[in-house]
């Protein structure tokens, strides 16, 4: 596929006019991104919950919250009820994995991977907590198209 091709479906996809596309790629860390990260779509991003005491959302060792590389969640691989508190410290882990894809750099993600959900537990006056370990996966080629 072309470039102009990759930016016509871009486009398409944001819903930005004219004006925004000549916004966007007028950053050039956003048009890398756009255009010479084919990895953005070969993998996905899991967080695994590896600990879990207390959570009121009853996420349990072995949960998996699975999202695009992009950061969108996948529902239908993620479980049925996800707790707001779980899935704030993964979008904030986001841009470092993003950063190391464009890069290339660490792509397995093993430098800096468990993070807790912000609830402090029972012990410090919440309610319980989950940690989970964060990773990247790569997609099998026959399932890239899907979500």
């Amino acid at each position: 596929m072309d470039v102009e091709e990759i930016w016509r479906r871009f486009q398409k996809h944001m819903g930005y006019t004219d004006k925004e596309m000549e916004i966007f790629r007028s950053d050039p860390r956003k048009v890398k991104m756009v255009t010479q990260t084919p990895e953005f779509v070969k993998c996905r991003v899991i967080a695994e919950v590896i600990e879990s005491h207390g959570c009121h959302a009853q996420h349990r060792v072995g949960d998996r919250f699975v999202m695009t590389a992009g950061g969108q969640l996948i529902a239908d691989q993620c479980p049925k009820r996800m707790c707001i508190s779980a899935l704030g410290p993964i979008s904030a882990i986001l841009p470092v994995i993003h950063e190391r894809i464009i890069t290339k750099s660490d792509q397995n993600f093993e430098r800096y991977n468990i993070v807790q959900c912000t609830d402090v537990g029972l012990d410090k006056g919440g309610w319980g907590k989950i940690l989970m370990k964060i990773y990247v996966e790569k997609i099998p080629e026959q399932k890239r198209g899907a979500p």
